[in-house]
């Protein structure tokens, strides 16, 4: 989420930097040439009003009327020339008087020439000045003319241009680029300085909601969100969070009191009307054994039923302290103290797995689990079976995969198996009440591990506990 709220933020700014700097760099290099112009106008304009040029001018009108020119015209020429070429020397700029038909009159070199046609000395015939050539760019190498009509008695009798080189106004708008250029990438990094920033600042408390979210998710339902950080909008979200999970807290604990008390509760009266059924039992006459001993048997199952909800209770309400285990060997012990009421089932375990493998977890909730497991798997194996156990480390966990040779489950029980009282229909008359796989997967998930269910190769169940390794 940062990431796509920083890449929008960063492209509104360039788009805006952009919208600003492009208009700005073309107006610099507007700017830097209508300076180069007016210099060349003013030149000209000094050129047309010198008293050589309008001597020049007299001759030619009054070459045009027929008269003959007064002889100090060629000096005047001579002198008019020698400060064109030494314009030239000094600035490198090509200057020249032309009469109308193009022709040079006093040109700095002898080599300079103009096209009539073209659209600066056009304009000039026309009596304007050409002083809005085309803007020339940094990359292009095209020169600037700039002409100027000589007008005597009202007419146009002659042009005087200049054809100006631009490799010192490209070298000025290129250096002004690189500084805007420079400019803006300044401005992207203290952007992306302040978006970061802002960023951070905004989704810090959204950071804290999605841990404090997976914790509770995960059965810490005391986390709460600390709600003085990030805007006010986030900072009312924090606080309606905090009140709806104090309000799931509190619903929580009161369905796991409940649990608790009412099995803690009911096994006093249990077991007073089980003792009175026994003395019930010896006052009956004979023939009624079979229908006692169901009685007692319904009330020994519903004993279970109620120390097993109690189990979950305290399960629920655990906050077991996970450390480094040896799994293999907490294992070992495990499957030895099973191992008298498998034989007298006439059911064995198998361990395979090596002699150590250390995990993460609280031994006595991975005991706990464990000991669902291996007495699931001894009520549902067949005789003279094969129970097997085995440990592996795969990646950064531990596993524990418990395998029987029993009917096993389809793929809808799949889905069901640990759900509390859930049990499949086919085994109605196996002893048990639903709730030993419930309290195995809330053990491990309050230590940080899971249970999960796949059908065995060849039929049967396996059973795999996973839990966090240890280095």
């Amino acid at each position: 989420m940062r990431t796509r709220l920083l890449a929008l933020l960063l492209a509104l700014m360039t788009a805006v930097l952009i919208a600003l700097g492009i208009p700005l760099a073309i107006s610099r290099a507007a700017a830097h040439q209508q300076e180069l112009i007016r210099d060349r106008v003013d030149d000209l304009t000094r050129f047309v009003s010198d008293t050589q040029l309008t001597v020049v001018s007299d001759t030619l009108r009054a070459q045009t009327d027929g008269d003959v020119p007064p002889g100090p015209d060629a000096v005047d020429l001579d002198m008019l020339r020698s400060e064109l070429e030494r314009y030239e020397a000094v600035y490198g700029i090509r200057v020249g008087a032309f009469d109308r038909r193009g022709q040079p009159i006093a040109v700095s070199h002898q080599g300079f020439r103009v096209d009539p046609r073209s659209p600066a000395f056009t304009e000039a015939l026309a009596g304007r000045r050409s002083d809005d050539p085309g803007q020339v760019w940094p990359w292009q190498r095209d020169r600037i003319v700039v002409a100027v009509p000589v007008i005597h008695r009202g007419d146009v009798v002659a042009v005087v241009l200049t054809d100006s080189p631009t490799g010192r106004m490209r070298a000025k708008i290129q250096r002004v680029w690189l500084i805007l250029f420079a400019g803006e990438v300044v401005a992207v990094l203290a952007a992306l300085l302040l978006a970061t920033r802002l960023t951070g600042w905004v989704l810090r408390p959204v950071r804290v909601l999605d841990s404090v979210t997976h914790e509770i998710a995960t059965g810490r339902l005391g986390a709460r969100v600390a709600g003085a950080q990030g805007p006010p909008e986030l900072r009312r979200l924090a606080r309606s969070f905090n009140e709806m999970a104090d309000h799931v807290e509190t619903v929580v604990d009161q369905q796991r009191a409940f649990a608790a008390d009412a099995s803690h509760q009911l096994r006093n009266p249990l077991s007073a009307l089980l003792l009175r059924i026994e003395e019930l039992g010896l006052s009956l006459p004979p023939g009624h054994g079979e229908t006692l001993e169901g009685v007692r048997d319904e009330g020994r199952r519903l004993t279970r039923v109620l120390d097993e909800l109690l189990e979950l209770a305290l399960a629920e309400n655990a906050r077991p302290s996970a450390r480094a285990v040896d799994v293999a060997a907490l294992v070992h012990e495990r499957v030895d103290a099973w191992q008298t009421l498998a034989r007298s089932r006439a059911r064995r375990f198998e361990q395979e797995g090596p002699a150590a493998l250390t995990g993460n977890v609280d031994p006595v909730t991975l005991g706990s689990a464990l000991d669902a497991i291996l007495d699931n798997a001894l009520k549902f194996a067949p005789e003279d079976s094969t129970i097997t156990v085995a440990c592996a480390a795969v990646g950064g966990e531990v596993e524990i995969r418990v395998s029987d040779r029993g009917p096993g489950l389809t793929f809808e029980e799949m889905r069901r198996v640990g759900d509390r009282f859930w049990r499949s229909p086919r085994h109605q008359n196996v002893d048990g009440s639903g709730l030993g796989l419930s309290i195995a997967r809330t053990l491990l998930a309050a230590s940080g591990g899971t249970i999960d269910f796949a059908a065995r190769e060849g039929g049967g169940l396996t059973v795999t506990l996973t839990v966090p390794r240890a280095d």
